[in-house]
């Protein structure tokens, strides 16, 4: 049986969603990412796409700013990425963003790679 939600999918607001095969590529619409309820929203729609074993590529192309509630949020999604036995993998990370991962030593934690083609072959290795 499947839950109300699930039949009627309203499309994503803060994301677009494209599949390459197994994997599922996530482009962020949003500059600034930095407003509560924008997150709440953007957290709802990236929680939604994890299932058993899924495959994500996280593109930050068009992300100039993260606040650290967002960080919060990916952290949260990478575990339960993680729980659902999946991967996660982040490209296309400006400079800006690429310093904040580094300062805050999620480098550790995220596998962040230069391009969306870069994270796409190390699903492949």
């Amino acid at each position: 049986s499947t839950r109300p939600a699930e039949q009627f999918m309203a499309p994503y607001r803060r994301l677009k969603v494209t599949q390459e095969g197994p994997i599922t590529i996530v482009e962020f619409l949003d500059k600034k990412i930095v407003d509560p309820a924008v997150i709440e929203e953007l957290g709802d729609e990236l929680f939604g796409l994890i299932g058993p074993d899924k495959k994500i590529v996280l593109n930050f192309g068009n992300v100039d700013f993260l606040s650290s509630a967002t960080l919060n949020k990916l952290i949260q999604l990478n575990s339960k990425v993680r729980a659902s036995r999946g991967a996660i993998k982040f490209s296309n990370m400006c400079q800006n963003l690429r310093e904040v991962i580094t300062i805050t030593r999620l480098d550790k934690l995220f596998d962040v790679r230069e391009t969306q083609a870069d994270a796409l072959a190390a699903f492949q290795s």
